[in-house]
């Protein structure tokens, strides 16, 4: 028999090929040319005054769409798939992620006309979820220990504000909408002053640096300043809380709360009378601190103005304008001439006062949302929280872009910075309160269960760090203050 060379028999394969992808490609129009002649027959039996002409054009132009939709299914199916592949590698390592809440939340995407924009826009979404998640499951080789310590309760409605005093002996202080401000002893949990000189809710309170007296902002459109004296009773030793790391957490009812029939204030002091008041907000007074020195004090107001006043005098300094909305929280720097305002118009202002001649202001676009609070460390950062969820740490010498920021799945109240262990405590809308470092890092969460915790939104948070027993303090809307030791172990710290 004769024998091929090897280039016909190389000819001939390739002929095979030709003919095979010929025959694919006649079949696969063949198919497509069969459905556009059904989709035809069928729309020529309906009644229709559309020109056969535009009716062909319509079905092919359809028959376009109905491929797009098809590669983008196949496309969305491959792109599940790998999720499960990364499900599993996770799971492997003992994390997992929903994989059904990322397809239909972070997988997300709008119908184009071009289905190579659709692609792309799939794979990028995917690939930013991705190391989303895969960042997410960064964690620290160490806890932070949180235990609950003491519980402060007599106030008769949601608590705005919690402040510690900075001179001997140490006491807190509690504003509530109950119109009243309480003074408590730390390691008891007894109340030694109340203050009824208000005639609307008490949404701020702060100690002066050096004297026993305290300073309040109401709705009433006053701040007030008024003295008071304590006598601290002997400690008793308190009840062995056990110990739980921030990450545990156990769910309750809402209606879970402290019995507001046994009012822990009424057997206390009173203090009726300010000083002196400051009067001269046509709104109300939502905040109010001293600056440093305490001779002067600084107020924020619903009237979209803050106010600086002699304290001595009562007489108003300046007046600080320019916020397009309502202010929400005003703060001093601890060794500077130094204020910071944040209001609902997403936006917070630095004002400088360190040179009497010139009082400059610089203003702060970094949120989307209002700005609940922005407060100073010791050193040259601002930190500031937002209904949009997020916390920005910023530098003073470079403010325009923030150098840390903390993404949250809730609205941000009124934070506070431990300055010696720089430490961000965020009390949350949805009743968490979590512990980041000024990197950004999540340190941890307080524990919040049906037998510790708060049980509605939490409104505030001050640090207290030479205390012996309690060093962080939480208040919230379910009418009662908290006092919580934290334990910080050195590893984080150096972190």
């Amino acid at each position: 028999m004769p024998i091929e060379s090897g280039s016909c028999a190389s000819a001939r394969q390739a002929k095979q090929k030709r003919k095979s992808h010929s025959l694919s490609i006649r079949r696969t129009n063949s198919s497509e040319q069969d459905r556009a002649g059904l989709q035809r027959d069928m729309l020529e039996g309906q009644d229709s005054k559309l020109p056969s002409s535009v009716r062909n054009t319509l079905l092919e132009l359809f028959g376009q769409i109905e491929r797009e939709f098809e590669n983008l299914y196949i496309e969305n199916l491959e792109l599940r798939r790998e999720i499960d592949t990364l499900n599993e590698r996770l799971a492997a390592e003992g994390q997992t992620i929903d994989g059904a809440e990322l397809s239909k939340g972070q997988l997300k995407t709008k119908a184009s006309h071009s289905t190579s924009q659709l692609s792309q826009k799939l794979k990028t979404t995917y690939k930013a979820s991705t190391s989303k998640i895969v960042s997410s499951f960064k964690t620290t080789t160490s806890r932070a220990i949180c235990q609950l310590v003491k519980e402060y309760i007599g106030h008769r409605d949601g608590i705005w504000d919690v402040s510690v005093a900075k001179t001997q002996p140490v006491v807190l202080g509690t504003a509530s909408a109950d119109h009243t401000a309480l003074l408590w002893s730390i390691e008891t949990g007894k109340c030694l002053v109340k203050y009824v000189g208000h005639v609307g809710s008490v949404n701020s309170i702060k100690f002066h640096p050096t004297e026993q007296v305290a300073l309040t902002a109401s709705g009433d459109q006053t701040a007030h300043i008024w003295r008071y004296i304590v006598q601290l009773p002997t400690p008793q030793p308190t009840a062995d809380c056990n110990q739980m790391s921030g990450e545990d957490e156990v769910e309750f009812s809402d209606k879970d709360e402290p019995d507001g029939d046994g009012d822990g204030s009424s057997d206390c002091p009173t203090v009726r009378a300010p000083l002196t008041s400051l009067k001269s907000h046509q709104g109300v007074v939502i905040a109010a601190d001293w600056l440093v020195g305490g001779k002067q004090a600084v107020t924020a107001s619903w009237d979209r103005t803050a106010n600086l006043y002699d304290v001595e005098t009562s007489e108003l300094v300046h007046s600080l304008t320019g916020h397009d909305q309502e202010l929400t929280h005003c703060c001093t720097h601890p060794t500077q001439r130094l204020v910071v305002t944040s209001s609902r118009d997403t936006t917070f202002r630095l004002w400088d006062f360190r040179d009497p001649s010139i009082h400059s202001v610089n203003v702060f676009q970094g949120h989307t949302d209002t700005v609940t609070s922005a407060v100073f460390t010791v050193g040259d950062n601002v930190v500031s929280g937002s209904d949009d969820r997020t916390v920005k740490v910023w530098d003073l010498k470079n403010m325009r872009s923030p150098i840390a920021t903390i993404r949250t799945d809730s609205a941000v109240n009124r934070i506070n910075v431990c300055v010696g262990q720089r430490i961000i405590a965020l009390p949350h809308d949805n009743r968490q309160v979590r512990l980041f470092d000024m990197s950004g890092v999540r340190l941890a969460r307080l524990p919040r269960s049906n037998r510790q915790g708060h049980r509605r939104m939490v409104c505030c948070s001050a640090w207290c760090e030479d205390h012996p027993i309690c060093n962080l303090f939480t208040c919230g809307f379910d009418r009662q203050a908290i006092g919580w030791n934290i334990n910080i172990p050195a590893l984080l710290q150096e972190k």
